[in-house]
């Protein structure tokens, strides 16, 4: 399992206009991704996502050349089953072999930002490789799936008012029991953000769960008087009410509030998850297996959740690679219930792999193949290429 190369590729597809929404991102006319490909010298391939943006778009030129230039020849010639040694290698930089010896990081400059994105696709890429090695599922060199299966919550609403209801009802049809919406400055008032959540409320009943998220744009005091005005429709989680880099405001939004805070797709490694727990800002931890540090990070934060009782939900907005690593994470995890799965367009989730990719009645199973169990699409990865 010797490793003889490592590649980044970036990907972008275009979205067809029925199925583009518009947020505060603005107009998603597109889809990016880096896929990290991991060979061994007999010819073994796993397969990762890294991330430059939260939502769909974002420029994936930096991944790539951190990857080629900076991982790529701290990898070559490593053992690919070594996971947790390979990770602290990368972390750690030329003082790894301090940070080995002594039990400590020592970590690089870029210990936050994209080289850790880079660093999640190489490892996700690993677990796939190894699982695939040993012909079992990720889910099972984590220790094995907590339950035969789990719901998952249809991630998109982006209607107006009058026209929320029937876009979640829509969602709802296909079995789903929980929807998550989008608020915030995309309503241009907190006002209008709490008319599209009631109007929500109203369409769906009260057995429904509903999800808001602001993606980090209000302020505190919008973000408070947001909870105020939707307190009545029994929210399941407010997501990231206020920008990452305020965690005391979130913090305080939360002290204000009975609906829970849930937050962390934007943070990178667990310390980040860490602070915000000491910070006491969140009810859910959302950690992205494409940012936060790869499958093995997002495991930790799996495990800061469990101790301090709070729910794990990862964000699965993504490529089917990053995807099929949150539901490896929360099958794996005693506090994740709940799997998002994403509603908006997405060729990554569909065309960039072979397999089908699907909730059956709102329901996910435990996965059961070898590694993430994906294979690439290689001709939709040949089309969408971007030159770098």
């Amino acid at each position: 399992m010797i490793i003889s190369d490592v590649e980044a590729i970036w990907l972008r597809s275009p979205i067809s206009v029925e199925k583009q929404h518009v947020s505060d991102f603005g107009r998603l006319t597109h889809f990016d991704m880096t896929l990290v490909v991991v060979t061994t010298e007999d010819g073994r391939q796993g397969f990762g996502e890294a991330k430059a943006a939260v939502g769909s778009a974002g420029v994936c030129a930096s991944i790539v050349a951190c990857v080629k230039h900076e991982l790529k020849p701290a990898l070559v010639g490593k053992d690919a089953r070594n996971i947790t040694r390979i990770w602290e290698e990368l972390y750690n930089g030329t003082r790894d072999h301090y940070a080995l010896a002594r039990g400590r990081k020592f970590p690089i400059l870029g210990r936050r930002g994209l080289t850790i994105s880079a660093i999640s696709g190489v490892d996700t890429a690993l677990w796939d490789l190894k699982g695939k090695s040993l012909n079992v599922p990720v889910v099972d060199l984590l220790g094995g799936p907590c339950r035969d299966k789990m719901p998952a919550y249809a991630s998109g609403g982006w209607a107006d008012a009058d026209g929320i209801g029937e876009q979640l009802q829509g969602y709802v049809s296909k079995g789903f029991t929980g929807v998550k919406m989008r608020v915030g400055v995309m309503d241009e008032t907190v006002e209008n953000s709490i008319i599209r959540v009631k109007a929500a409320r109203e369409a769906l009943g009260p057995e429904i769960k509903i999800m808001a998220d602001a993606h980090g744009t209000y302020s505190v005091p919008e973000a408070k008087r947001f909870c105020r005005g939707v307190e009545d429709s029994n929210l399941y989680w407010f997501e990231e009410p206020v920008n990452s880099d305020n965690p005391e405001g979130t913090a305080e939004v939360r002290a204000s509030t009975a609906t829970p805070i849930a937050l962390g797709e934007s943070e990178f490694t667990c310390f980040d998850i860490r602070d915000l727990i000491t910070h006491r800002a969140l009810d859910v931890v959302q950690p992205d297996a494409a940012i936060i540090g790869g499958i093995s990070e997002a495991m930790r934060v799996g495990h800061l959740a469990q101790a301090w009782q709070l729910e794990l939900a990862p964000h699965c907005w993504g490529s089917a690679f990053s995807f099929r690593a949150g539901v490896s994470i929360a099958f794996a995890s005693p506090s994740a219930t709940i799997i998002e799965f994403s509603l908006g367009g997405n060729p990554m989730m569909y065309d960039l792999v072979q397999e089908n990719i699907e909730a059956k009645n709102g329901m996910i199973p435990a996965p059961t193949e070898p590694g993430l169990g994906l294979t690439p699409n290689w001709d939709f990865v040949k089309e969408y290429r971007q030159d770098v």
